[in-house]
């Protein structure tokens, strides 16, 4: 919302400048964006009379000239072939700063003549293109006056930031009425007298759709003279960012802004048939006063005549029907429109007018018949002509409405003391009418031009809301709402500033956390990889189907019917496969060591799925404590490894079997378990004819981690350390199974012999050869027992290995090498 201060203190009765009053609006919750004084940068510029302008002596398109600035006689030196003796011009002096060169004046000598300033033209002062000579003034300007409060150029512009709740302010008016309340000056009254008319007749009104528009008013004024609006009309829309067009177009642009009510003006000349309705759109298309062909709906509302639509109503006119040079007769419109049908067409139509932004917030419907009188006079003032009768359709709603304050409720809610009498001024100053007051609280009616107070509520209930319950909350809304607008009113005029702030209470010291571990699952697998030196990639979820056939599965259901390119028309089985791909890139550029990981999507028949893919390449980092080694199966297993037990996965519970998918290395590969069912992950190295087809120099090692297999850690009562007494016992065993007994059996076996004793079980040992017999290895097992109520004896001792030894036997049928 922009307005000038002379066009606020038409309104508002007050001595503030321009930077009191942009404190004032913040301070009362109207937020200045900014203040604006075109004339600031004109501020050294004084109206000077040229008493002699000669021939300069020594340059034949110069003049010399000697200047009376109401400070002083001064020369100047001018170019301007329009210097001529008696003039009155515009004086600059040295140390100004002309805003259309960019320079600063100085004293010179220019051809042997004293130059002590400059006579400006329109361009040099950054007010036009013309630079054709300097800029001529009337004989009547003062000499010595400042050119900008001459010209009145020093009226600055004030910008606000207006919520959508505030119709009222979006005019100027409505501004003046809250900086008054604030007790910044008094609000001016306004009350346009009644213009009789002079005959009857004009077009007609008819609503066919009420509930979009239920009251609209109209007056035909003839025999007008429209042409350009007068200079302070033009000047004061220009100042605001709006274009003059002409009179009567500008007079309905004066009464947005000003009073917040819009109007709109016809042509009669150019209108078809008596009647103008008020009715649905029916598909018509019409050219708008934007130059835009607007197609209305049966959800438009739409100003139609004989001819069809001629305006989508409350939003914008239509080009046919528009007043221009040629127009004797005009139609005013004044009308009422619903405020989410205007707001529901102009976002379908794309159309932002200063009259949407109005109507759609709610405009005064109290004022209608005196916007319209007041218009009627203007247009009579500038444009001449003759009035008829006010013709009008529907009637205003009744908007009356009633709201009680508790006065303790501005303690209790607001947190601040405010004495009743000062209550009740300030929203007396708002234009709130006491009808009952009593040492509680008082009840006022609420002024017609504020829609967003004791509106009910503002959003629909849930149908599902018992009745009886539903209509409990209503009645609660329509008494607490009311109340809280007055509450916000009193406090906002005392200063926004002034609330005290006050932190809401904590439910806990520590806060509980935001996220699930499903929610945190990503990001945890995302730092464990990062930090087991692996870097994050982002790839395409696409690759080309025979890549995708590589992988795994390519069905044509997952293939794209319009790829953005023909080697990305196949959504991917897995991110590995785009990894192997990215790393077949950097390899042909000579970067064959890799440590690649993604989480992305991966896709099959049965949907898409949360995958966690790592790929390594090429040899390990190099290292000072042994050779570089080239990766393998084992390298892609720790780092899975790793994923898990960041997740909280117990290692305990996990199997690996041999059944890889066919990419991986059928020797070096395997699958991770979470019992006989859960599939967590895969690991190995890639398949050789794999790296051949991709191109990629081996060896190449990955894994994938299924996230969304993995289940949600159980939440447990955080339990004392267990921390025992006594040292535990570390014995050594060496099984003898066939080779292809997993060495996981043995250990899973081992670890379930005697659970209440033993606490770990590891491998540390795989021996072929020697005195084994062909198809068997030696797996040497570490067991820790931990006694926990006493030391044990040695034949305790013998008991538990012997009982370990038997299960080993029974489940993998090992033998004690």
């Amino acid at each position: 919302m922009k307005f000038t201060l002379s066009w606020l203190r038409e309104h508002l009765d007050t001595t503030a400048d321009a930077d009191a009053i942009g404190a004032t609006l913040t301070r009362i919750g109207l937020e200045l964006e900014q203040i604006t004084d075109p004339g600031a940068a004109l501020g050294a510029f004084r109206i000077a009379e040229v008493l002699e302008a000669v021939p300069h002596p020594n340059a034949d398109r110069l003049r010399a000239c000697t200047v009376e600035t109401g400070a002083g006689v001064v020369s100047v030196v001018c170019g301007a072939p329009n210097a001529r003796t008696g003039m009155k011009a515009v004086f600059a002096p040295p140390g100004s700063f002309i805003p259309g060169t960019g320079i600063t004046l100085k004293t010179g000598e220019i051809r042997g003549v004293v130059s002590a300033g400059m006579l400006l033209s329109a361009r040099e002062m950054g007010l036009g293109d013309d630079h054709t000579g300097i800029l001529d003034l009337p004989p009547e300007a003062p000499v010595g006056t400042p050119y900008a409060r001459w010209a009145g150029l020093d009226d600055p512009l004030i910008e606000i930031a207006v919520t959508p709740n505030r119709g009222d302010c979006f005019s100027v008016r409505g501004v003046a009425r809250d900086l008054a309340a604030a007790g910044l000056g008094t609000l001016k009254p306004w009350a346009p007298a009644s213009v009789p008319p002079a005959f009857a007749g004009g077009p007609e009104w008819r609503i066919d759709w009420p509930e979009a528009c239920p009251f609209v008013l109209g007056r035909v004024i003839r025999a007008v003279r429209n042409g350009p609006s007068p200079d302070w009309l033009a000047r004061r829309l220009t100042a605001i960012g709006l274009r003059p067009i002409n009179a009567l177009v500008d007079v309905t642009n004066l009464f947005t802004v000003g009073l917040g009510r819009p109007l709109h003006v016809f042509d009669v000349a150019k209108l078809a048939g008596p009647v103008l309705t008020l009715r649905r759109g029916a598909g018509e298309t019409f050219r708008a006063l934007n130059g835009r062909d607007v197609a209305v709906t049966d959800q438009d509302c739409v100003i139609a005549d004989a001819a069809g639509v001629q305006s989508l109503a409350g939003i914008v006119g239509g080009e046919a029907t528009g007043c221009d040079a040629t127009t004797t007769e005009v139609f005013v419109e004044c009308a009422l429109f619903d405020p989410v049908r205007i707001a529901l067409s102009g976002r379908r139509h794309q159309v932002i007018s200063d009259a949407r932004q109005r109507f759609e917030r709610g405009i005064d419907a109290a004022i209608m018949p005196e916007a319209l009188e007041a218009a009627t006079a203007l247009i009579l003032q500038l444009c001449g002509g003759s009035p008829g009768t006010v013709t009008e359709a529907g009637a205003a709603p009744d908007r009356r409405r009633q709201a009680r304050l508790r006065f303790a409720r501005l303690r209790d809610l607001g947190g601040a003391d405010v004495p009743a009498e000062a209550a009740v001024a300030s929203l007396q100053g708002l234009g709130f009418a006491v009808t009952a007051r009593d040492a509680a609280g008082v009840t006022v009616a609420v002024p017609s031009w504020r829609n967003d107070v004791a509106q009910g509520g503002g959003l629909d209930q849930s149908p599902d809301l018992p009745p009886a319950q539903a209509a409990a909350a209503a009645a609660g809304c329509a008494e607490i709402e009311p109340e809280c607008d007055l509450i916000e009113e009193v406090l906002r005029l005392r200063g926004l500033d002034t609330i005290p702030p006050v932190s809401l209470p904590r439910a806990a010291p520590v806060p509980g956390p935001v996220l699930t571990p499903r929610q945190t699952r990503a990001a945890v697998t995302r730092r464990m990889l990062a930090a087991q030196g692996l870097a994050e990639c982002v790839t395409f979820s696409f690759l080309d189907a025979a890549t995708a056939a590589r992988f795994g599965d390519a069905p044509e259901g997952l293939r794209l019917a319009n790829p953005i390119a023909s080697d990305l028309d196949q959504l991917r089985p897995t991110p590995l496969a785009t990894l192997a791909q990215a790393a077949s890139r950097n390899a042909a550029r000579g970067y064959a060591d890799l440590a690649l990981f993604e989480l992305g999507p991966a896709f099959d028949a049965a949907g898409q799925v949360l995958v966690a893919a790592g790929l390594r390449t090429g040899a390990a980092p190099r290292h000072w404590a042994g050779p570089q080694a080239p990766v393998d199966a084992m390298a892609a297993k720790a780092d899975l490894w790793a994923a898990l037990g960041a997740l909280g996965v117990p290692f305990e519970a996990l199997s690996v079997t041999p059944d890889a998918p066919g990419f991986y290395h059928p020797g070096q590969s395997g699958v991770v378990r979470q019992g006989p069912k859960t599939v967590l992950g895969r690991f190995g190295a890639l398949h050789p004819g794999l790296l051949a087809a991709l191109d990629l120099p081996g060896p190449a090692a990955g894994f994938e981690l299924f996230l969304d297999a993995v289940a949600d850690p159980k939440r447990r009562r955080r339990a004392p350390p267990d921390l025992p007494a006594f040292q535990p016992v570390r014995r050594d065993f060496a099984f003898v199974v066939s080779r292809d007994t997993p060495a996981e059996a043995v250990l899973r076996a081992a670890r379930g012999a005697e659970r209440t004793l033993i606490t770990g079980v590891a491998l540390f040992d795989v021996f072929e050869g020697g005195t084994l017999a062909a198809g068997e290895r030696s797996l040497g097992v570490e067991v820790t027992f931990q006694p926990r109520e006493r030391s044990l004896t040695e034949a305790e001792l013998e008991a538990a290995a012997a009982k370990l030894v038997a299960a080993v036997a029974k489940a993998t049928g090992a033998r004690l090498r």
